[in-house]
């Protein structure tokens, strides 16, 4: 069994990115700017975003957060993002989910200037990426796509499975493996919660991608022997046993499964460190094109 680890792929595309900073520095260029607007006091949001801080240092990116309450208007919202979209000197900007209810995250998502969507929430871009011709693509899709890459892991012809139909995971990353492209030319199943027969699907499955937000659901009666599994997911769940009282896991029962799977990502350590170093690709993509840096 092959454990597929993200974290040393995100480390190897750190050190990729910060070499090119350093090289457009040398020539004159600013650093890539990205910035973040977060409206939200939801722990795991305010740690995702001190996360994509220290990547942003660790890179030579400047970054800039725009913190405020849950109980902003609707018109300051908005002027922040009139903002951030016509600052020539930031390159890419993200929102960051939950918004408070006032605020309607379809409504937001069409104020990203999307030269500057790099988490690709702008309508223009989700549609770009529908026909096969993105501009960005989502955080998390983008960074399994990077580790199926990395590991040389072939799709074509191969049955994909991904369980989760969400619009910023399972759509896009079925789109990107069914594309004509390297990383695609896969037969993909989609499955929700209204598929029949799940386990009898998953188990025909030689690529199982799982975004179900449900710790553990997935055993080895899901997995069929030597098949990829790639848990997208990632929970806190209560241990006693656990000096902080409790343990990271993800939506696969890994204990179970690897033993059955050729290759399967770690929760932590899979596809987790590899979301927002895919936002610095996005950013880093902006900021190329934004000085028509081929």
């Amino acid at each position: 069994m092959t454990l597929l680890d993200g974290k040393q792929i995100a480390t190897e595309i750190k050190t990729e990115i910060a070499n090119e900073v350093r090289s457009f520095i040398d020539k004159g260029f600013p650093p890539p700017h990205l910035a973040a607007v977060i409206v939200s006091e939801d722990k795991a949001a305010v740690t995702y975003i001190e996360s994509i801080k220290r990547s942003c240092k660790e890179v030579g990116f400047t970054v800039s957060i725009y913190q405020n309450s849950p109980t902003i208007t609707k018109s300051e919202f908005e002027s922040i993002i009139n903002f951030i979209n016509n600052d020539d000197e930031i390159h890419g900007y993200i929102i960051q989910m939950p918004l408070p209810k006032h605020l309607s995250s379809e409504q937001v998502s069409n104020l990203i200037n999307p030269d500057k969507d790099v988490d690709c929430m702008h309508p223009t871009n989700i549609g770009k990426l529908i026909t096969g011709d993105p501009t960005f693509i989502p955080a998390t899709p983008l960074g399994t796509i990077e580790l199926i890459k990395r590991y040389n892991i072939e799709t074509e012809g191969k049955h994909c499975v991904i369980v989760g139909r969400s619009a910023i995971v399972g759509k896009p990353l079925a789109l990107l493996l069914a594309e004509k492209s390297s990383h695609g030319n896969a037969t993909v199943t989609i499955c929700h919660t209204k598929t029949k027969e799940l386990k009898k699907v998953c188990s025909q499955a030689d690529i199982l991608l799982i975004a179900v937000g449900q710790p553990e659901m997935i055993d080895a009666e899901y997995v069929k022997k030597d098949a990829v599994v790639i848990d997208i997911g990632i929970h806190r769940v209560a241990d006693a046993t656990r000096e902080k009282g409790y343990r990271l896991c993800g939506d696969v029962n890994f204990e179970e499964v690897s033993k059955k799977a050729k290759m399967i990502t770690p929760v932590p350590g899979g596809v987790g460190p590899l979301t927002n170093i895919s936002l610095l690709l996005n950013t880093l993509k902006a900021y190329k094109k934004r000085f028509n840096i081929s």
